[in-house]
């Protein structure tokens, strides 16, 4: 593992039905800061491995999977349902008396004691099918029946994980400040349903940005340039990608 000019790290969580190539638009560093995209079993290069199953197992997967990394000041970046799995990440390392997150983003997405919320929650396999199809048009890609099929699945996964998560009380996060990211033309989560995140930590900060849902995915400079500063303060362009892959309830962790 090269450090080499690394003075801090990022580990960015997508939402429910994705992998870590959502994230194919962000840099592989933010100045010093080194991008680590996040990835769960069950999908891409992680097909055949078992789905994680709850946010405690993710978050047990994710932190054997990151110790290495723990050499440095780090963050974690959730998006929606990513914003959750972040969330249980960072009070699981709380729990263990580990190296805590400068900060954690939860972004597009409800307080634990708020959820579970969306609209997929509701929908059964074929609307779930008409959600994929409609997204994957909207990327200019053509749907395949077999991929529709296995994404369907995976998403399924997802939104059950999402449905039996629920803190009435949530862990407050003592070392670690919270960033409640709202967009402003978010219609998924809008930004006034992320009060909640406010009795999740001592320092939290909201900050509401211009753009959609998936905006997130753009890697944003409003967003980009807050997270540089948050971590270092330093800008500048970075080198070599990473992904980090998640232990699921049966694999093991990997960093390739």
């Amino acid at each position: 593992m090269d450090d080499k000019g690394i003075a801090a790290r990022l580990l960015c969580i997508p939402y429910s039905g994705v992998g870590a190539s959502s994230f194919a638009a962000w840099p592989a560093r933010l100045g010093s800061v080194e991008v680590l995209r996040v990835q769960a079993p069950g999908r891409e290069n992680r097909l055949a491995e078992p789905h994680y199953g709850t946010y405690e197992r993710f978050a047990d997967g994710l932190i054997e999977a990151f110790r290495l990394y723990l050499d440095r000041p780090f963050a974690l970046l959730g998006h929606c349902s990513g914003a959750l799995a972040a969330y249980e990440t960072a009070v699981e390392l709380q729990r263990r008396g580990l190296p805590a997150p400068a900060f954690l983003v939860v972004s597009s997405q409800v307080g634990p004691q708020d959820g579970p919320y969306g609209r997929h929650l509701a929908m059964d396999n074929e609307e779930l099918r008409t959600e994929v199809v409609e997204s994957t048009k909207r990327r200019g890609v053509r749907p395949h029946p077999g991929i529709v099929d296995l994404s369907v699945e995976i998403l399924r996964g997802d939104i059950e994980a999402n449905r039996r998560y629920h803190r009435p009380f949530p862990e407050r996060l003592t070392n670690t400040r919270v960033i409640s990211l709202g967009w402003e033309e978010d219609s998924e989560i809008e930004p006034l349903r992320m009060a909640g995140w406010e009795a999740c930590a001592d320092d939290v900060r909201r900050v509401v940005l211009s753009g959609g849902h998936d905006t997130i995915f753009e890697a944003p400079e409003a967003l980009t340039a807050l997270l540089r500063a948050e971590l270092t303060g330093v800008r500048g362009n970075g080198e070599p990608d990473v992904q980090l892959n998640v232990g699921g309830a049966s694999g093991g962790p990997a960093v390739g």
